[in-house]
């Protein structure tokens, strides 16, 4: 295989991928109760406040790093894509009220604003350090 710039490109975007959907896998994949509080009956889950926590600061560096090292105009598509799919999938798979829907939409907007914002600051710190 050639090392070109579209090469190396492809094969960034598809690693980004690949590592976006394993942080999903690794944080979010494995938890699917709910928990209702016996005093106020309120229904909370099925994500623990830190698995959400720990999720966006992995993908917070893994869009610095890809900013870092590729254009935020294919890492935010990449990552938001990747993310979106693989919560979207399990979640259709498991909700019978159909509000995944909702919730994928936000998962969309918020991956997409923070991997834009994200993968930004990195691109323009590395250009700005090499001059």
């Amino acid at each position: 295989m050639t090392d070109t710039p579209r090469t190396r490109t492809l094969l960034g975007g598809l690693i980004l991928a690949a590592v976006t959907v394993a942080t999903w896998a690794a944080w979010l994949s494995w938890d699917t109760g709910y928990t209702t509080d016996p005093e106020t009956g309120a229904t909370s889950g099925p994500y623990s406040w830190w698995q959400v926590a720990g999720c966006v600061l992995t993908l917070g560096v893994v869009a610095a790093v890809a900013g870092w090292r590729l254009h935020p105009w294919l890492v935010a598509p990449v990552m938001t894509v990747a993310f979106t799919s693989a919560w979207a999938g399990h979640a259709a798979a498991t909700d019978s009220s159909g509000l995944w829907v909702v919730g994928a939409a936000l998962v969309l907007i918020g991956t997409a604003t923070g991997a834009t914002l994200v993968s930004g600051l990195a691109h323009l710190a590395r250009r700005r350090r090499a001059g």
